[in-house]
């Protein structure tokens, strides 16, 4: 299949699969007669599981070790277990993140009475913030 299949079928921009061939995640295609790029069902398939990782949030060094670990079935699967794991806790560190920023988002709007920006809590304590923590802007 050409270029603009492969990204159809697996919803890929061309862009992407370009890139992911520059930085080796996906093996270059043989071409055509006319040098056009010919993808063959491993290219769907290694495409998929990167696209996978990806949305799950797996930094491209993280892919890469993952695809090197897909590639040599009779290795132990024990680092692709760690290398879960460590970005599991990162997921968890940055949901932690996010509860916070709720949190204190939550608490500047609850302080809003309307009217005149001039009075405005937000402001207010958008501004105060770093002064209020010992922070330095």
């Amino acid at each position: 299949m050409k270029i603009g299949e492969l990204s159809k079928v697996t919803g890929t921009n061309i862009e992407t699969v370009r890139y992911y061939e520059r930085i080796g995640l996906l093996p270059k295609p043989a071409r055509t007669a006319g040098n056009y790029r010919s993808y063959g069902e491993p290219h769907r398939s290694r495409l998929a599981f990167v696209r996978h990782s990806r949305e799950l949030g797996f930094a491209i060094e993280e892919v890469r070790s993952l695809l090197d670990l897909a590639d040599h079935p009779e290795r132990e699967c024990s680092e692709a277990d760690r290398i879960a794991t460590r970005h599991l806790a990162q997921v968890e560190e940055k949901i932690g993140q996010l509860v916070t920023l709720r949190d204190e988002l939550s608490r500047i709007i609850g302080r809003c009475r309307g009217g005149l920006a001039a009075d405005c809590r937000v402001i207010e304590a958008l501004g105060d913030h770093g002064i209020c923590n010992g922070e330095h802007a």
